[in-house]
């Protein structure tokens, strides 16, 4: 192969590059003004773009929101960390994760439903996303539940979902600024649970 026709390969890589780039800018400022039932359409217009570039790059809403919600993980994973090596207790770890995944699905409006959705279905390109992140709430829970601070009886999916919820809460038309936080202390007070120190008290 020649350098001049290994240039020409290349630049349609670069250019293929640029463009998906280009479609994820203009789709993160889209979303965030108009919400994730936004009109994919319009996000190429904007873009400066022909429908088919963006489908090509993005097949679907859920692939466009899928590679925009990935180039958040990292900030999920590095509080994810963090919870682990420095919450005082298993409750306060798995009651901050449950805060960052709020966070984290208040991205744009209206993201909480197409995760939901992903929830049920294995085809979804979000799914790989919630179950790694229901994996995360597992881990979480089940610390919380070997200390005995959590209730045996639930599940890291239901977690999740309690997350998406108070997510699409603070959202809702009809939310006030108190209303996230006080779903949030209804979900943790459904999960939580006062560690049993009568063996303590026993042994001692």
């Amino acid at each position: 192969m020649t350098e001049s026709t290994a240039s020409k390969r290349r630049a349609p890589r670069a250019d293929a590059r640029r463009n998906r780039d280009h479609i994820l800018d203009t789709a993160e400022q889209y979303f965030s003004e108009h919400g994730v039932t936004g009109s994919l359409d319009a996000i190429a217009k904007r873009a400066g773009i022909g429908a088919g570039t963006l489908y090509r790059h993005f097949p679907n809403r859920e692939a466009l929101l899928a590679s925009l919600l990935a180039a958040r993980d990292e900030q999920l994973v590095a509080r994810r960390d963090e919870l682990r090596s420095s919450a005082t207790n298993a409750a306060e770890a798995l009651d901050g994760w449950l805060n960052a995944v709020t966070e984290w699905a208040c991205a744009f409006d209206g993201l909480p439903e197409p995760l939901r959705v992903a929830t049920t279905t294995d085809h979804s390109p979000l799914a790989l996303a919630c179950q790694g992140f229901i994996t995360t709430t597992d881990e979480f829970l089940r610390a919380a539940q070997g200390e005995g601070r959590a209730r045996t009886d639930i599940r890291a999916l239901d977690l999740f979902l309690a997350a998406l919820a108070t997510s699409w809460v603070r959202g809702a038309a009809m939310a006030d600024a108190a209303s996230g936080a006080a779903l949030a202390a209804l979900t943790r007070s459904g999960w939580e649970q006062a560690p049993d120190h009568s063996n303590t008290r026993r042994t001692a």
